[in-house]
């Protein structure tokens, strides 16, 4: 057995804990592997580990390791920054954004997305706790912007994603989990059955727990499966 095999099985324990412990099924939290800065072959292990869902924040990288990785059932979600250059090549390469911060952005997925692929499922990313130094929509304005981007003929509106301050105690973590579960139950009870949104992207490593406790349906994990971080040129 690998360490990151290993890594993962106990990844999997505290999703399985948490999920017991807020009475919910596990099989409703997708585990998204972040993989940025990691090689094909870490990636190669982790799908052994029966990992399907690989996060990348970096194009060009990204682009590099999905060729080599090239297998069928796996899915690539962009989470970084998005750059209006670089939407043509993420609409064409991913299966999910993320992060999606400006109807600029999604406008230009939407756009760029060939009309021969499904839509392309994507979250709105929502600054929850009005951080100056992180992107993302306002609270106040995400209710226009789900109006504005369901009309967009090649996106599937999924649902929110957020990236809290950092704390340590539970409690607290959970308060801005909470504040962005209220928030898309909110958007929810105003939108149609066909445009319900059924995703929660939020917790990683360090606040998986509390993130599911509040709903997350999604939780990104990195250090916690590959190991410290590594250090890459941003691109």
């Amino acid at each position: 057995m690998t360490l990151i095999t290993e890594r993962v099985e106990r990844v999997r324990e505290r999703i399985t804990s948490a999920a017991q412990l807020a009475g919910r099924e596990v099989s409703e939290i997708k585990l998204l592997a972040v993989s940025k800065t990691r090689s094909a072959d870490d990636i190669r292990v982790a799908v052994a580990s029966n990992i399907i869902d690989f996060g990348e924040n970096y194009l060009q990288e990204a682009q590099e390791k999905i060729k080599k990785v090239y297998l069928d059932g796996l899915k690539w979600h962009f989470i970084g920054t998005l750059q209006k250059n670089k939407t043509r090549q993420v609409a064409e390469l991913f299966d999910w954004v993320h992060s999606v911060d400006r109807i600029e952005i999604a406008k230009r997925l939407s756009a760029h997305r060939n009309l021969q692929l499904p839509p392309l499922n994507i979250c709105l990313q929502i600054n929850i706790d009005d951080e100056l130094t992180k992107s993302g929509f306002k609270i106040k304005e995400i209710s226009k912007i789900v109006e504005q981007v369901i009309e967009l003929p090649q996106l599937n509106l999924r649902g929110l994603m957020a990236i809290p301050a950092s704390k340590i105690i539970e409690i607290d973590q959970r308060k801005s989990f909470a504040k962005l579960r209220h928030i898309f139950a909110e958007i929810n009870n105003r939108l149609d059955s066909n445009d319900k949104l059924d995703t929660l992207s939020m917790g990683m490593s360090q606040d998986l727990e509390a993130a599911i406790l509040e709903g997350a349906t999604i939780v990104r994990v990195g250090s916690d499966i590959f190991g410290p971080r590594l250090k890459v040129a941003t691109n």
